[in-house]
């Protein structure tokens, strides 16, 4: 399939409750990773592996999202007025970026809920979902061969990342079976959260999944999980158990990837990205190593 045909769906109705109480009243996803919210690298990950629709499933307080990829003639005009092209651009950038639609997700019900919501929209064709809170590098992308596995093997693809052992109680993890591609791997099981000494692997789940509409009629009938919420993980989880099913796979995402959920590896993250900037980072990078000599 085109990527062109295929939509992304993104759940931003999340509280963002650990970044209170900057997220009072600002979405998280529109927290800034050096100048750019969150948000906005997801929409231009998707954007840059060919897709144009974008569905984000939102919930109250979140029309600063929908704003920001607005068009602000006012902001716009004056900007225009005083000559400054370069920021000009940068506003229409976002707004330019993609077609892109909002939909309430109504009651919170989880990220299995959220993707559910999408139905109607995504219709009988393939889609990603992308979660804001999982950044992946442009130089590294992730996508394009999520959506080469799906053309290829008429499956779910999702997102794997090797983590340490003593972390992998953090993640969703994947019981697999290798193919004759070493980034490629069949889904066998998901476990939610195992214990180190009970995970199936090293191969942590991360925020980006290439669906087939099989999935709803999976979702239709799943029950809530963890925190009493409908969860995507253990709708996967029984697709992939399923042998009358569509098939799952992993890609294994050896990439750079910055996880914003955290308030610590959301500073790292904008760090990271800054000091690789060349704009920014011939200053910043000296000044880190200068500050770092003072710990």
């Amino acid at each position: 399939m085109e990527p062109a045909k295929i939509k992304a769906v993104m759940p931003v109705a999340g509280l963002g409750t650990r970044f209170l109480p900057a997220t009072k009243a600002t979405p998280k996803e529109m927290l800034p990773v050096v100048d750019k919210p969150a948000i906005q690298y997801v929409v231009e990950e998707a954007v840059a592996a060919g897709i144009r629709d974008v569905l984000m499933i939102i919930g109250r307080n979140k029309n600063a999202i929908a704003n920001h990829f607005d068009a602000m003639p006012e902001l716009e005009g004056k900007l225009t007025e005083k000559g400054d092209d370069r920021k000009l651009g940068h506003v229409q950038h976002s707004s330019s970026l993609a077609d892109i639609h909002m939909l309430r997700q109504g009651e919170p019900k989880g990220l299995g809920h959220a993707v559910f919501r999408a139905k109607s929209h995504v219709g009988d064709s393939p889609f990603a979902v992308m979660l804001g809170d999982d950044l992946i590098d442009e130089r590294d992308p992730l996508l394009p061969k999520m959506i080469e596995v799906n053309e290829q093997k008429k499956a779910m693809v999702i997102a794997l990342m090797e983590v340490d052992p003593e972390q992998i109680s953090m993640y969703g993890c994947a019981s697999v079976e290798a193919t004759d591609d070493p980034d490629v791997v069949k889904i066998l099981d998901l476990v939610e959260k195992p214990a180190k000494e009970e995970a199936p692997s090293n191969l942590a789940i991360i925020g980006r999944y290439l669906l087939t509409p099989e999935i709803f009629d999976v979702l239709e009938h799943t029950q809530p999980g963890k925190g009493n919420e409908i969860q995507l993980t253990d709708a996967l989880k029984e697709v992939a158990t399923d042998d009358d099913n569509v098939d799952v796979y992993g890609v294994i995402f050896r990439g750079r990837r910055y996880d914003t959920g955290d308030k610590l590896d959301y500073i790292k993250a904008i760090l990271q990205l800054a000091s690789d900037r060349e704009d920014l980072g011939p200053d910043l990078r000296p000044w880190i190593k200068d500050f770092a000599a003072t710990l």
